[in-house]
């Protein structure tokens, strides 16, 4: 990815602890990505393992893209939680587009706790050739 992209990367990891003292900790991660360019767009894939679809935001608003997502870490039956880092993670990640790319036409695919998002380029945004004529 290089400057002339205008997909910028903003990261946010925080600890938040509510209000009410026996409430668990709430960790906010930032998921690891990897961003490929083309001519066509951007793909972009990040690492959301334990998240499924119906707790999996995705949404474009005022030229920004939020992935937001919430992980469970089942336990198995039979055995008993002694200790958990982080039973809930928490996920949170926001990316600038720029104005070459058609946030209207997103695709989105989650599979085995990876999100792929493509990421159009607008017609107009693409590189085209030009045929030259001689007359």
């Amino acid at each position: 990815m290089n400057d002339t992209t205008k997909l910028a990367r903003k990261d946010d990891t925080t600890v938040a602890r509510r209000d009410d003292e026996q409430s668990p900790r709430r960790i906010t991660l930032a998921p690891p990505v990897d961003v490929f360019e083309d001519s066509q767009g951007v793909t972009l894939w990040a690492d959301l393992p334990g998240v499924t679809k119906d707790r999996l935001d995705v949404k474009v608003h005022d030229g920004n893209l939020y992935i937001e997502a919430e992980a469970v870490v089942p336990t198995p039956a039979g055995l008993r939680l002694q200790h958990a880092e982080i039973r809930q993670p928490h996920f949170a990640r926001a990316f600038s587009l720029g104005a070459d790319f058609d946030a209207s036409k997103i695709d989105a695919n989650l599979k085995n706790g990876v999100l792929k998002l493509t990421i159009p380029r607008r017609d107009e945004a693409r590189p085209r050739r030009i045929e030259v004529r001689t007359n």
